[in-house]
């Protein structure tokens, strides 16, 4: 699972200021396992328990939760524009009952396109992948294709609804696109194995939200560290679990970001990354 390593950073750094799970904290997991529809029975089931706190990630999940509870604390890991999707009234006073840490993640879509584009040399015409399901993400697209199109390349958008329509998807993308840019949400992310593979075998370099799916093959990604996100949502927990309301809790922006490149992938495509650029990197997989 994509969340267990941060789950295990956020577990951690909740035991360093005193809230020791099974004996002064008692945590319950739960995944939605990349089903959108799992968020709201989950949401109910926690509201059932009369939980202290919610602890959550993805703007789709917090909005779930938002709707069924206004009362129990909920803390987002990670959530793309808080304030637009009206999960705070603002960062500084979120108000409500929901604080977290903000991705700013329409502020990163075109950094990733230009670092993609200096490592595509000639890159003309850029595909881009998601999940249309999910509203955040069809945005999160429109603003890729705006960078995109700012930078003069012509945009090829491929909207998937299932895992099913992914291979599909690159049977399109073939002989159309010089490269491939992922939108991360819970669907695409339980799929990144495939999509690492259908990427390489239709030999397009591919641009990603998670360091994840570098691991699984893909070929670069360029975001906030998701563990570094964990770990201080723990600090914002303990302050609600010592008697805070999340309302007057800042939502607080990330602090650290990785750029990672997966350079057996890249020389499986016939890339070679110039040297400024891999030490640029703060991770290079080989």
């Amino acid at each position: 699972m994509v969340e267990s390593r941060w789950v295990a950073t956020f577990v951690q750094q909740l035991r360093e200021l005193g809230w020791i799970e099974g004996r002064t904290v008692a945590i319950e997991y739960r995944s939605t396992e990349g089903r959108a529809e799992r968020s709201a029975e989950i949401a109910a089931e926690f509201v059932r328990m009369k939980v202290d706190v919610i602890v959550t990630t993805g703007t789709a999940n917090v909005v779930v939760t938002k709707q069924a509870t206004s009362a129990i604390p909920i803390v987002f890991a990670a959530a793309g524009d808080p304030v637009a999707t009206s999960l705070v009234a603002s960062l500084a006073r979120p108000g409500g009952n929901v604080t977290g840490l903000s991705l700013v993640a329409t502020d990163l879509v075109g950094k990733r396109i230009e670092l993609l584009h200096e490592v595509v040399p000639g890159l003309r015409r850029l595909a881009i992948m998601g999940n249309v399901g999910n509203p955040l993400v069809v945005l999160e697209m429109g603003e890729v294709q705006a960078a995109a199109r700012t930078l003069g390349l012509d945009v090829v958008p491929s909207g998937i609804w299932r895992a099913a329509d992914i291979a599909p998807a690159f049977e399109a993308f073939k002989r159309r696109a010089g490269a491939l840019f992922v939108v991360p949400d819970p669907l695409i992310n339980s799929n990144r194995l495939p999509i690492a593979s259908l990427a390489l075998g239709t030999r397009l370099p591919t641009m990603h939200g998670l360091r994840e799916f570098v691991e699984a093959g893909g070929l670069m990604s360029y975001a906030a560290n998701f563990p570094d996100l964990f770990r201080r949502t723990a600090g914002l927990v303990d302050k609600i679990l010592r008697g805070s309301k999340p309302g007057d809790i800042p939502v607080e922006q990330p602090t650290k970001f990785d750029l990672v490149i997966n350079l057996a992938t890249a020389k499986a495509l016939g890339l070679t990354i110039p040297e400024p650029f891999l030490l640029r990197a703060d991770e290079v997989i080989e």
